[in-house]
């Protein structure tokens, strides 16, 4: 079915600012005075698809030999994930955060399970890639035990303009194959297909914060200027998961904003697919229709644009205008 795409079927418009670093995402302890601290940050476009996995890396990087409560500093989906995974390990947590959802940069993300947006190909290390595969494949095993309406997780079928990509596990990307033109109705030249997973991510949210207070957990809110009002905490384990405010708080200059802009669309139940491509990217979920596609650097601003807005509405309309019937 195609999507209904028309500047009066916007419900909702959002930003948010992607932390990105071109030397991909940070998992690594060190001393903080008596006690240890373990960062957790800088997943570009890749938060989501990431999340479990990187948190993984951290929790067994911190809690070899610890004992006592835990702290962890952000309240988006990679300090909620690290959150369970060091409720599981058996130790009591902390969330502390001076934003709690629905207003994180995660509530914003588009949801689909797909690494993107997340490193430069010559900067990263060997030892960074193997973290990369490691936690790649933790998440996708962890995403697809939380299929279902509790979590909003799905599977979707997916279709991406151009050629197949390479696999980047043995297991994903899935059912891959690539589509002649008269097997489908999109109008470009070459498309291919995979099944993935898909995040609304405002259910998810809440529903992690569930299970975090569920399980004994506490969340408080508070911000942080620096490092010392972070050692000054009671706990003597401390999780990193502050994304683009590592900057200031850490500062790590090579973090920068990539800025996202995304329009919401009226839901559309009956569209059970999602697509990539030159136009941007359609996500179908059951709070709206998410089309995007923007990738702006050095953007610190975390508003919608007008005319960005209008320009990723034309870009999907014109899309879905030229559907065609598959021969």
């Amino acid at each position: 079915m195609p999507v209904k795409v028309a500047p009066d079927r916007v419900i909702r418009t959002v930003a948010g600012l992607r932390p990105y670093r071109p030397g991909g995402f940070v998992v690594r302890a060190e001393a903080m005075g008596p006690k240890r601290l373990v960062h957790n940050y800088g997943h570009g476009g890749s938060g989501i698809t990431l999340s479990w996995g990187t948190s993984k890396l951290a929790v067994d990087m911190g809690i070899a030999g610890h004992s006592g409560p835990v702290a962890v500093i952000g309240a988006g989906i990679v300090g909620f994930s690290t959150a369970r995974l060091v409720q599981e390990a058996g130790f009591p947590v902390t969330v502390y955060a001076k934003a709690l959802p629905p207003d994180t940069t995660s509530n914003i993300a588009g949801g689909q399970f797909h690494p993107f947006g997340l490193f430069k190909q010559d900067v990263v290390t060997p030892e960074w890639r193997r973290q990369f595969t490691a936690a790649l494949d933790y998440s996708w095993r962890r995403f697809q035990i939380l299929v279902g309406d509790d979590y909003g997780v799905r599977w979707l079928t997916t279709y991406s303009e151009g050629t197949p990509e390479e696999p980047k596990l043995p297991t994903f990307p899935p059912a891959v194959r690539a589509l002649r033109q008269g097997d489908h109705p999109f109008p470009v030249e070459r498309l291919w297909q995979y099944d993935t997973l898909y995040v609304e991510t405002g259910r998810y949210l809440r529903q992690m914060m569930r299970d975090i207070e569920g399980a004994g957990g506490r969340i408080a809110v508070r911000s942080f200027a620096a490092p010392a009002e972070i050692a000054a905490l009671p706990e003597t384990l401390i999780f990193n998961c502050t994304g683009l405010g590592a900057r200031d708080l850490f500062d790590d200059q090579e973090l920068i904003p990539i800025r996202g802009q995304l329009a919401i669309l009226i839901p559309q139940p009956e569209v059970r697919y999602a697509f990539t491509g030159e136009a941007g990217y359609m996500f179908p979920r059951a709070d709206g229709i998410v089309i995007g596609g923007t990738y702006e650097r050095n953007k610190w601003e975390a508003e919608a644009e007008p005319k960005r807005i209008a320009r990723i509405v034309a870009a999907h309309q014109q899309l879905f205008a030229g559907f065609r019937c598959p021969a």
